[in-house]
């Protein structure tokens, strides 16, 4: 699969990505797995940003910028207008951060998936609300430093389990996914643009001064989050169950993961072996043995 993807650039260069950034080279990618005939729908996030300032666009396919809480709900109008004009092959995708998915843009979210509109929702999630300073969302990892918890995420509140919730809502298809497996990436998004129906796509997308790693490190840092089980890659299959799509032969400790970024620099080994125990759990509970 890998070997086929296209040659075709739909990201342009002269974004205002940082380097490094998860958001942005996930964009490419997914860009490239779904082709041309796409439409972008974006909330207020890194992206609206990205992509640069009306009148002028870094993406090759048509964008629409919406407020924060509506992404959803202004895609199924989208697609819906398509539909009605006759453009049965153009895909509607949702492109959002955590903050407009998890938490903002939420309701729209739900009663998309309710409804089962007939479009992609993509959250990229790299764990804060980035763009406007590193504020914590509930999307933030336990421990982890950002602007609003300068001494770390309170472990009373862990990250919120959206694919479980987006699960409740009998989705057409669901998974997890990170730019730093592209063949995994690739084959999911192939997937997501087959289905009829809402599909949910949860990617793993690292954000160096977010996260305070070098930009260098990016993907290298998404794929310790994999191979520890932090973030492990699933998906919906065929018989309606949960699948995992890629497994360590040696699975690292998460401490590996933590240790990889200084937004983890606080936490005491009591910390670490209980987000390790978190990790474990959640991989117990969607990916029974």
């Amino acid at each position: 699969m890998l070997w086929n993807v296209t040659t075709v650039e739909y990201l342009n260069s002269g974004h205002l990505g940082c380097p490094g950034c998860g958001a942005s080279l996930s964009m490419r990618h997914a860009l490239k797995a779904l082709g041309e005939k796409t439409v972008v729908v974006i909330p207020a996030c890194c992206w609206s940003i990205i992509a640069g300032p009306f009148p002028t666009t870094a993406l090759s396919v048509p964008l629409l910028h919406v407020p924060f809480a509506t992404a959803a709900a202004c895609a199924s109008g989208v697609r819906r207008a398509l539909i009605t004009k006759g453009h049965q092959d153009v895909q509607v995708m949702v492109w959002a951060g955590d903050g407009g998915t998890f938490d903002i843009g939420f309701q729209a979210l739900s009663g998309a998936a309710d409804r089962n509109e007939d479009f992609i929702y993509v959250c990229y999630d790299n764990e804060a609300y980035m763009n406007t300073g590193v504020q914590q969302s509930s999307a933030t990892p336990c421990g982890a430093w950002t602007t609003t918890t300068p001494g770390g995420k309170d472990f009373a509140y862990q990250k919120k389990d959206l694919i479980g919730i987006v699960l409740g809502h009998h989705p057409a298809y669901i998974a997890t996914a990170t730019v730093s497996f592209p063949e995994d990436f690739y084959l999911k998004f192939e997937k997501a643009r087959k289905a009829h129906g809402f599909t949910f796509l949860h990617l793993l997308a690292a954000c160096p001064p977010g996260w305070k790693i070098d930009s260098q490190d990016s993907l290298k840092v998404t794929r310790l989050a994999v191979d520890s089980g932090v973030f492990p890659l699933i998906e919906l299959n065929e018989s309606g169950e949960l699948q995992q799509t890629y497994r360590p032969d040696s699975p690292i400790p998460v401490k590996t993961y933590l240790q990889s970024q200084k937004r983890f620099k606080d936490l005491s080994d009591e910390d670490i072996e209980l987000i390790q125990a978190q990790a474990e759990e959640k991989n117990k509970k969607y990916l029974p043995a």
